[in-house]
């Protein structure tokens, strides 16, 4: 599709159909409103993967209509792809106080300090950017600041909620405003754009104190070392470890650079100010162990992340063994599980008692269970909604309760673009809607080759050969072939390959032997031809250079 047709449209091109990068756009009037960009994280199926992006192709084919980014909150899967992604689209980004200082820490690290124009908005405040007249909503959530977009258009009315709960007390920020969502509401709204995270658990997603409560009883019994492990963004959090952690006399060390990041983010700007600093990692390990508690990243199971590196003893500060004890306190992001419990047996066979949220209240969720969505609903009272932020069976569950509540659900995934107003919704078709996966400095398309060949080289193995003749076609030497990730030093097949190609090359005619091309094609089919008689069950990446003497 060209364009967008005429009225306001909605263009999910990442976090609509997965959980994570999120990369919303609105159209209207030929003009584009994106709404966050984040990233995601591979499942361990993909061992080739770690951390992706949405590929923003679409919009930055049209960056001269691109009237800003909005940012709903500052977590990675909300604004963790921006400094990988701003210099595709060029645009202003807008955020509140906290979520601008976690991005710039972030595009600072990739070396876009001062070039990017952010443009901090108050929580609760309102802007206008071309057709788009914003407000923010204030929305409890497992971060600070996270805030709902209330978006004005003259073709229709929506509420994009962002990330959000209903939490009667939420220790770091205000409750979720539900007399700005009501006068909203009471205008009229057409459209309601909705996070599907929790919508498969029934009742309420829990509040923040009661973890608070429970974290300070669960410490202060403990003997030996103590780590917990959470969200890095969930600031609430932090202040309620360390602040269990004072009960107990401890001092807490942070480890981890998230953590880290976010803890500095938050001062900057007025949080954690009750809270004493932090002691440095490399001090911490002079403390007698009664005396720490180490607030640790990697809640995911994340291979190099500072848990894991403890889990695994490699850690260069921090060692935990028989009498510690890890809480997770977090939840597990679906995909994530075989990871978090490899980390977990890990810390186990070192001695290590771990705790999670199910045997302890020591996690609550930041997304709205089922009340939370069926209040929400009463309160907007959308003629239609949309689900996203969920996996397809979060979305359908969204959309059952949805119709229960009186609204007309409409199910897309990321590409599709649907047309919100004038009249009724309608799917008007579809735009790519790829992956990019983040590779060393730069991004590689999820789909591409290099992934492909990565691959295949996971699964089979190469063989790689090196080959020389001179400018008559004359072979000089024999050839010289490894298969690394198929053969083992000292078997025969690697023997019988280099076999296989001399006896090609010798059978080739004086002319082929002068082109390097038909060279490499016979060298080619003859060693695919040898591996297939040795492992027939394998595939390998096949790589031959004809050197010229």
């Amino acid at each position: 599709m060209a364009d967008a047709p005429p009225g306001l449209v909605f263009l999910p091109l990442g976090g609509t159909g997965e959980i994570g990068m999120n990369l919303n756009l609105y159209g209207c009037d030929g003009q584009w409103l994106a709404v966050d960009c984040g990233l995601g994280f591979a499942e361990s199926a993909r061992p080739d993967l770690d951390v992706m992006v949405p590929d923003p192709g679409f919009i930055a084919a049209r960056r001269e209509r691109l009237v800003g980014l909005v940012l709903t909150h500052a977590h990675e899967d909300h604004l963790g792809a921006v400094a990988w992604l701003w210099p595709e689209l060029r645009c202003a980004v807008h955020a509140t106080p906290f979520a601008a200082a976690v991005l710039r820490r972030k595009l600072a690290e990739r070396g876009l300090a001062g070039q990017v124009p952010i443009h901090e908005v108050p929580p609760g405040g309102s802007l206008t950017l071309g057709p788009f007249a914003l407000r923010l909503i204030a929305m409890a959530h497992s971060t600070p600041e996270a805030q709902a977009l209330a978006i004005t258009t003259r073709h229709a009315r929506v509420l994009h909620t962002g990330d959000w709960k209903l939490d009667p007390d939420p220790l770091i920020g205000p409750r979720t405003d539900e007399a700005a969502l009501a006068a909203f509401g009471a205008e009229g709204v057409d459209v309601m754009v909705c996070d599907s995270t929790n919508a498969m658990v029934e009742g309420h997603s829990g509040s923040e104190a009661d973890v608070r409560r429970a974290l300070s009883a669960l410490v202060r019994g403990l003997k030996g070392r103590v780590a917990v492990t959470c969200f890095s963004s969930n600031i609430a959090r932090i202040e309620s470890i360390a602040l269990a952690a004072k009960a107990a006399g401890r001092s807490v060390a942070l480890v981890g650079r998230s953590l880290r990041t976010m803890a500095a983010a938050a001062r900057e700007v007025g949080y954690l100010s009750g809270i004493p600093a932090f002691v440095e990692e490399e001090e911490a390990g002079y403390l007698p162990d009664d005396a720490i508690l180490f607030i640790c990243a990697g809640s995911q199971g994340e291979p190099r992340s500072a848990l894991a590196r403890i889990a695994a003893d490699t850690h260069p500060n921090v060692a935990l063994g028989e009498g510690d004890t890890v809480i997770f306190s977090s939840r597990v992001i679906p995909g994530n599980e075989r990871a978090i419990l490899m980390v977990q047996d890990a810390l186990a066979r070192r001695g290590v008692r771990v705790m999670t949220e199910a045997d302890h209240m020591v996690h609550v969720s930041g997304h709205p269970a089922r009340d939370e969505l069926r209040r929400l609903y009463r309160l907007i009272k959308p003629r239609h909604a949309v689900p996203v932020h969920g996996e397809w069976r979060h979305m359908s569950e969204h959309a059952e309760l949805a119709r229960e509540m009186g609204a007309t659900p409409w199910l897309i995934e990321d590409g599709d673009m649907l047309r919100l107003g004038p009249g009724e919704p309608e799917i008007v078709g579809s735009v790519p809607a790829g992956r990019l996966a983040i590779d060393g400095q730069r991004l590689i398309p999820v789909d591409g080759t290099v992934l492909a060949e990565r691959r295949r080289m996971l699964e089979s193995g190469a063989v790689v050969a090196s080959l020389a003749l001179d400018r008559l076609g004359r072979i000089v030497g024999a050839p010289v072939v490894t298969a690394p990730g198929l053969f083992a030093e000292g078997e025969a097949a690697p023997r019988l390959l280099v076999q296989e190609l001399d006896a090609a090359l010798h059978g080739l005619p004086p002319a082929s032997l002068r082109d390097d091309e038909a060279v490499r094609e016979a060298a080619v089919a003859a060693l695919r031809s040898a591996v297939r008689r040795a492992a027939p069950a394998k595939r390998p990446l096949v790589s031959v250079h004809v050197l010229r003497v």
